[in-house]
């Protein structure tokens, strides 16, 4: 399988805004654009397959398809494709919510939990997250406030910037403010338990669902703090590059790409490239990519490398997210 350019699937949840079509180029029908589904083999949303001889077919498809161990080996034996990534722009708050670990996703809804990590690309001067509570408290009190529409009080309210890195271990409890445009990398997941979602109706006058009873299960009630981190950058020859997260559902870096960075994808993982800033191209060094091995690359491309893709070299200026497993 040769490098794959994605084209993302489209959420129009209400609380979304413009921003990914105005600054990603993300193509939608739809005046909202919430999410885009940058790479994405969940049957909530395929990543559509734009270059090469698969091209029209649906990332999911394409993988069954092949024969050859394209996730690598640290992914060989998972049921299913391991990692969800998204763009969010968020014109409204989100409601409160949970995911689920392992553990419980598995025995009470068939799939994985969902962990995931925030990069936050852009944010207003007064925006903010919430990221656990702000002391622990119990099941009980929990529920109380639930009940009584006071659960804000107890939550960690923290105000983010451009470059923050916040790490949201599944069961813990959160939410994305308005004004904020993020990268999210998450388990392949799509359960989500609704806290609370300060009494919103849809055009027709209904409430969205909550999931109280699985929320009290599924959530840590200690206190989080300093959730926010600015990993620092180390200069490499012609790049720079950074640590965002490590965890054994994916490890995600930061490159910043001054003139050119040369990478390897070995065959251990599949590697997932989120171009977030800049443009420039990427040389393969594979020879079963063909002599020429050139891609061209710019803000808001997804590109899925197959395990065992070997060197390749990003050239150009430009700013990627980088993911394994």
């Amino acid at each position: 399988m040769v490098p794959l350019l994605l084209r993302p699937a489209t959420k129009n949840y209400f609380w979304g805004g413009s921003r990914l079509k105005s600054d990603f180029s993300i193509e939608s029908d739809d005046a909202i654009l919430a999410e885009a589904w940058m790479l994405s083999c969940h049957p909530d949303g395929n990543s559509t397959i734009m270059n090469g001889p698969l091209k029209g077919m649906a990332l999911a498809d394409a993988l069954l398809a092949e024969s050859e161990n394209v996730l690598g080996q640290n992914n060989a034996t998972l049921p299913n494709f391991p990692i969800l990534i998204k763009l969010i722009d968020t014109a409204s708050d989100l409601s409160i919510q949970v995911h689920p670990d392992d553990v419980y996703a598995t025995d009470k809804e068939g799939v994985f939990g969902k962990t995931e990590m925030w990069y936050v690309l852009d944010a207003r001067e007064d925006a903010y997250l919430y990221c656990g509570f702000s002391r622990e408290i119990s099941k009980e009190e929990m529920q109380k406030r639930i009940e009584e529409n006071t659960i804000l009080e107890v939550l960690n309210r923290v105000s983010v910037e451009a470059g923050d890195v916040l790490f949201i271990e599944a069961g813990t409890i959160h939410s994305i403010g308005a004004g904020i445009l993020l990268a999210e990398i998450q388990q392949n997941s799509n359960t989500t338990y609704r806290v609370y979602d300060y009494d919103r109706t849809d055009p027709a006058g209904n409430k969205r669902d909550l999931h109280i009873q699985e929320a009290l299960e599924v959530t840590h009630k200690t206190r989080v703090t300093d959730p926010v981190k600015r990993p620092a950058m180390v200069q490499m020859e012609g790049y720079s590059i950074a640590i965002l997260a490590a965890c054994p559902h994916f490890t995600v870096d930061l490159i910043s790409v001054d003139e050119q960075a040369a990478l390897f994808c070995g065959g251990e993982s599949f590697a997932s490239l989120i171009f977030i800033e800049g443009e420039g191209s990427i040389v393969f060094r594979n020879n079963a990519f063909g002599k020429t091995g050139v891609m061209q690359v710019s803000k808001g491309d997804s590109l899925f490398l197959p395990a065992g893709t070997g060197a390749y070299e990003i050239q150009g200026k430009c700013k990627v997210l980088r993911t394994v497993r």
